[in-house]
């Protein structure tokens, strides 16, 4: 019997923490997809929408911050992408 109750104490623990750990990514996915406006879009839009989408397949709870990061690292590449046409270089400044 405490092996049952152990056992099913872990599960509802497990899935606790994997519910945290999605929900971080969300956020970390938003934070880098926003900075990466500012600077290395080449590097931050792509780990943001690695993030988000890592996020969205574990089932987060902050949906929105998981979509806002997608969002935001596709802009950053785009971002990067339009900046490369004007100026004929990968980096960039004001």
């Amino acid at each position: 019997m405490q092996l049952t109750a152990a056992r099913q104490q872990t599960g509802t623990t497990a899935t606790r923490t994997r519910g945290r750990d999605a929900d971080g990514m969300a956020v970390a996915s938003f934070i880098l997809g926003l900075l990466g406006l500012l600077v290395l879009n080449l590097f931050l839009g792509p780990i943001a929408i690695v993030l988000s989408a890592l996020a969205l397949k574990r089932g987060t709870t902050r949906r929105g911050r998981a979509f806002l990061g997608l969002g935001l690292g596709i802009a950053d590449l785009v971002v990067l992408a339009t900046l490369m046409q004007t100026t004929n270089t990968v980096s960039w400044s004001f």
